[in-house]
């Protein structure tokens, strides 16, 4: 089969079945790649299979763990991504209010990961012609940034919600130990912590104080990975909220005479006096991205 010369049809190949195609392929399963476009597996493969009696060969061979591009397949996939950028990029082009100009947001690290990735690929998709800048680090620092004008929109963990935000979710935090150094059978107990401009800190410090607990801060970080690396290797314990647990940590709490932690609020801020479709359209592309929904 030559696919640049059966495209000489093309009229019966729509960019709904080449999205399904690409969305399988880059997903590497028909599972995964339904949730990306939000449409049940059993849809995706009645338009697969109307692809490939299209085309008159399949696109994908099926095995235990997913799928594989076949010969036809990895053919087609280059020529399906051309044809839908061209389209995204016509429709944006032609779109009368589409939107330009730029942006600055700030993510914290522990969801450069999870987050930041679904955050970039839709707005970008959707405002192809906005430039974006973004800051993917300790998110400590980021309410004084919002404040200089340095960062336009910014979510970070806070002790409490605040006026004019819009709480993203609320999550737990955990004194957190290495079950394979046990450095929280130390006296006195070494912690890890933030850097001095966090709110972590302070309750952490506060907390000991108040538990009359005998410590030393060892190791101080401004991201989340160095205070895992530094209780992993069993320098210290250190505070983390639940998603950043690991499978070998141990979990301390007053049981283990460990005082109790705050909860932590994950917040969205817009930069004061910031109100335009530009900065609404971003607010939205991160709430969605934390399954979140509701107004700043």
């Amino acid at each position: 089969m030559r696919i640049t010369d059966d495209f000489s049809s093309a009229e019966k190949l729509d960019s709904e079945l080449l999205r399904t195609f690409l969305a399988i392929a880059e997903a590497g399963s028909f599972t995964k790649g339904a949730d990306q476009i939000f449409r049940s597996q059993s849809a995706l493969s009645l338009q697969i299979k109307r692809l490939e009696n299209l085309l008159g060969q399949p696109v994908f061979e099926r095995h235990g763990r997913g799928i594989a591009l076949t010969t036809t397949g990895k053919r087609l996939r280059p020529v399906a991504q051309r044809v839908i950028q061209l389209l995204d990029e016509a429709q944006a082009e032609l779109k009368p209010d589409g939107l330009r100009g730029s942006i600055r947001i700030g993510i914290p690290g522990d969801y450069g990961e999870a987050i930041l990735p679904q955050v970039i690929a839709k707005f970008t998709h959707d405002y192809p012609k906005v430039d974006l800048s973004v800051q993917c680090s300790f998110s400590g620092r980021f309410p004084q940034a919002l404040q200089r004008g340095e960062l336009d929109i910014a979510v970070y963990h806070a002790e409490c919600n605040k006026a004019g935000s819009c709480l993203l979710k609320q999550q737990k935090t955990f004194w957190a130990s290495s079950r394979y150094h046990l450095a929280h059978e130390q006296d006195p107990v070494p912690l890890a912590l933030f850097d001095r401009d966090c709110w972590w800190r302070d309750q952490a410090l506060e907390a000991f104080e108040h538990a009359q607990r005998r410590f030393r801060v060892v190791y101080s970080s401004d991201s989340i990975a160095g205070i895992i690396a530094a209780i992993e290797a069993g320098v210290a314990i250190g505070m983390l909220v639940e998603t950043s647990l690991q499978d070998n940590f141990i979990i301390l709490s007053q049981r283990n005479g460990f005082p109790q932690t705050p909860d932590s609020n994950l917040i969205l801020e817009c930069r004061s006096g910031l109100d335009s479709p530009l900065a609404k359209a971003m607010a939205s592309a991160i709430k969605d991205a934390f399954g979140h929904s509701g107004n700043v």
